[in-house]
Formats: C-alpha cells, structure tokens, sequence
C-alpha cells in the first residue's frame, strides 16, 4: 500500500516533546519532492540561519554552492551524485553543495573543527527550511573528485554533502520499490539512555 505525502508527513513527524522546538521533531530526510519552486526568498532565509551557525573562531569556514532547477549549478551537482540519489535527488528543485575550508584564513594552519563547523551551518539550514514548510534531504553519496572538477573547488576545501531542498511529493512518484518502502518507513532514534551519559556507559538521569 503506498501512502500518501500528507500521510508519510504525518509519519515522520517525532513524537511531540514538551519545550522542544516543533522544526526540530518535524524535519525529516524526504526523497519524493514535488515539481513546486522554493521561492528565492525561502531560499534565502535558509541561508541566512545557516550564516548565524557558531564556528571555532568565528572562522564560519563553510561555502554552499546552490543549484536551482534548470541551472547548469544544478545539472553538474546531480550528475556527480551516486547511486539510488541518482533516482530521486535531481527531481528536487534545489541541490545545494556543502564545503569547508580547511585551514584557517587568518594565518593558513590546520582547521581540526572545519567539517563540524560545516556540520552546524547545515543543520541551521534543514531547520530553517522545515520551519518554512519545506524537506530536505542530506546525501554523502556523491563523486567527489567528479564535484571538485565540475567547479574547480580548491584542495583546502572539504566536502560536506549535498542537500537536496524543496516541497514534499507524492511517494507513488518514485519508481523504485525500496525507495517507496524508505519513504513510508517511520523514523526512529536511539533513547537519550543510549546517547547521554554521565560517566562512561552511565546513563545520565534528568529528574
């Protein structure tokens, strides 16, 4: 039985969580999207949350490279993805490119902490765009040195992933069955017994 995108939305929602912010329990990685533009204003605000992440130093070391359907930008990010996202990641009308300078810009050394910036300011971005209605999906399953030749990206730089960005679709659109069956799977996470602690494998309690 296939859903439908109202139903597969309902889905993966989190459970609600007293005091945390809805975008947070409604972001979710769709792989069907629909043939409706981001306008450029949504667009710009995801971007914009995403300049006000923290980084060490203030490096913000970051870059984004956004294909918008159409666009050359857009056709050379989807021919380098890899895999099922060749399926489904170039019917989203937006796919974005995450980098990271991995030196610093004030004296050229070693930025150890480049990738978890790039980490934050993607993680503003999806929280911004689901706040704004949208989905996005993040891929690491891309050709990286097909991505550095497409757009001449210098060696300093690190990939990040790509993020694919629009409006959820009809999971009926995708042809292929276990991309369906990905599609209507509910999420699910680990309890906080398994991820915080207060001393090596010791539970942290709250209350």
């Amino acid at each position: 039985m296939t859903l439908s995108a109202s139903e597969v939305n309902e889905l993966k929602h989190a459970p609600a969580v007293e005091g945390v912010l809805p975008a947070l329990l409604e972001r979710w990685s769709a792989r069907a999207f629909s043939d409706r533009d981001v306008s450029a204003a949504d667009l710009a605000r995801v971007f914009e949350a995403a300049r006000w992440a923290a980084s060490s130093n203030n490096e913000q070391p970051w870059r984004f490279l956004v294909g918008i359907r159409n666009s050359i930008t857009h056709k050379k990010i989807a021919s380098a993805l890899a895999g099922f996202n060749q399926e489904w990641a170039p019917a989203a009308p937006v796919l974005i490119l995450g980098m990271t300078n991995t030196r610093f810009a004030r004296n050229g050394n070693a930025n150890s902490y480049a990738l978890y910036d790039l980490g934050a300011a993607s993680s503003y971005l999806t929280l911004e765009a689901a706040a704004l209605g949208l989905v996005t999906h993040q891929m690491a399953g891309f050709d990286h040195d097909a991505m550095r030749q497409h757009f001449d990206i210098p060696e300093n730089y690190a990939l990040g992933c790509v993020i694919a960005v629009g409006y959820q679709g009809e999971p009926a659109a995708l042809a292929n069955e276990q991309l369906r069956a990905r599609e209507h799977a509910p999420r699910e996470r680990k309890s906080l017994n398994e991820l915080v602690f207060s001393a090596w494998d010791e539970p942290a309690k709250f209350g």
